[in-house]
Formats: structure tokens, C-alpha cells, sequence
């Protein structure tokens, strides 16, 4: 017998009583980043290959996308893959474009992300992606294209500085083509060339794994993100850890600089 699943539930319908009972000013955020951090260190902890966490790690994502959508967030935007992880060992990469097709493919025929209405888009230097793992993401976008009451963007082959860095080269060819002056340049004109143009700044950021820093995760988007670590790996990750994160950004005080 589990002891541990009434207690679970429990907490887990506190949370969520809390959470629905906010007043206006403690409305669950519009938008949550997520990075998904520990899938290497979860399988080391197992004692299996490396490439087996990313495994248990996608099969996390649909969980979590529920509870979401569920809590009543409008936009995901996950960190599954940056530039920087081009570096890992050839094998690991293999399996985690091979993962990567899966998960798109199955975005196809998945009932929920259509009875959801769910936007799906592929944010980052895809170009630099496998041209497998490119046609899934396109075959993804187009079957999705016309939704608009949820949104999933998913970074891969992102990062935060490359973002900026294609950014500022479009903004510098309008520059030299004679379509803008530098001094027009604005935050807008920046934000209009990020990979997530059209898409409103997430209010809360999450990251598995006990790490406390975004590396490279939505560098400009994030200026005024509130930050939520939490001390999981990701494969390992609970709808009571989100919960908490959503309950914590609710008793915060944004204050965008002020």
C-alpha cells in the first residue's frame, strides 16, 4: 500500500485551491519558460547510457504540458536543445535528434495539442539542425499553424546570444539597404527580429535540476521574468513542483524595474 499518494493528492488540491483562489492581482502567469535540466545526471543516477535520461525526459513533456494547460497558462516555451550542446559526444546528439523527430511527429496526431487548439513552434537556429529533424519541425508548424488559444515553442538549436547575434544582422542589413536609420533602432525594432516575435515576454521561468542560472535561455525575454528553481531532475519532475512555482510567482511582487 502507498502511503504517500493520499498525502500527494492532498497537497497537490491544496495547491491548486490556492493557486484557482487568487485575487486579480495573483493570476497565474500568461507564459512560463522551462528549461529541462538533469536528464544526463538522472540516468547517472539510475546506472543507465546517458542518451536513456533524454528518453525519460521527453516523456515528462506531455505530462507537464497538461498540468499547464490545465492551470490555465497560455504559452510553454521549453529549452530542450541549445547551440552549445552541438559539443556533447556524437552519439548523445544523435539520439536526442532522433527523440526530436519522435516528439514532433507525434505533435501530428496528438488529440490533445488539437482539441487544445495548441501553436506549435520551433524556435532557434533550425537550419543548423539535422534536415530530418527540420522537416518534422515543419510538418509540426503547418498541421498547427491556424490554432491560437495555447502556443508551444520549443527551443532547440537555441541560444541566447545567437539570437541576439542574427537579431542585430538583420537589423544592420535594414540599416545598409537604407530602410532604417541607426538612430531609429528602439527595443521594438529589436524584439520584432528575435526568434520569438509576436510572442509576449514569459512572466515565470522554471529550470529543473537544482541549477540557478538561464544559460543562454531567452536573454532579452527574460529582463524581467521572475526565476523559479527547482531542485528535481527534470525526468523526475511532479505537477505538485509546478504548483509550487506558479504559487510562489503569485506571491510576488513584479515590479518591471520600478
Amino acid at each position: 500500500m502507498n502511503l504517500i499518494s493520499p498525502i500527494y493528492k492532498l497537497y497537490k488540491a491544496w495547491l491548486k485551491r490556492q493557486i484557482k483562489n487568487g485575487d486579480e492581482t495573483r493570476q497565474p502567469p500568461h507564459h512560463i519558460g522551462i528549461i529541462l535540466d538533469g536528464n544526463r545526471r538522472f540516468a547517472r543516477e539510475k546506472g543507465l547510457d546517458v542518451w536513456m535520461g533524454h528518453q525519460f525526459g521527453a516523456a515528462k513533456i506531455n505530462a507537464v504540458l497538461d498540468w499547464c494547460w490545465e492551470a490555465g497558462i497560455k504559452i510553454v516555451t521549453i529549452y530542450s536543445f541549445s547551440t552549445e550542446n552541438f559539443s556533447r559526444p556524437l552519439q548523445e546528439v544523435a539520439e536526442i535528434m532522433k527523440i526530436a523527430i519522435q516528439k514532433f511527429e507525434e505533435i501530428l496526431t496528438n488529440p490533445k495539442i488539437h482539441s487544445r487548439e495548441v501553436r506549435v513552434k520551433a524556435i532557434g537556429r533550425v537550419k543548423d539542425l539535422p534536415k530530418s529533424v527540420q522537416e518534422s519541425i515543419t510538418r509540426a508548424e503547418e498541421a498547427t499553424k491556424h490554432y491560437d488559444k495555447h502556443y508551444l515553442n520549443v527551443a532547440i538549436g537555441y541560444g541566447g546570444r545567437a539570437e541576439l547575434v542574427d537579431a542585430f544582422r538583420n537589423i544592420a542589413s535594414l540599416i545598409e539597404e537604407g530602410q532604417i536609420e541607426p538612430d531609429e533602432v528602439t527595443e521594438k525594432t529589436v524584439e520584432q527580429f528575435l526568434y520569438t516575435s509576436g510572442i509576449p515576454d514569459p512572466d515565470l521561468i522554471i529550470r529543473t535540476s537544482g541549477e540557478e542560472r538561464l544559460s543562454g535561455f531567452l536573454l532579452w525575454q527574460s529582463a524581467y521574468s521572475e526565476l523559479y528553481f527547482a531542485d528535481v531532475f527534470w525526468p523526475e519532475f511532479r505537477e505538485i513542483d509546478l504548483l509550487r512555482a506558479i504559487r510562489t510567482y503569485q506571491h510576488r511582487k513584479r515590479r518591471f524595474g520600478s
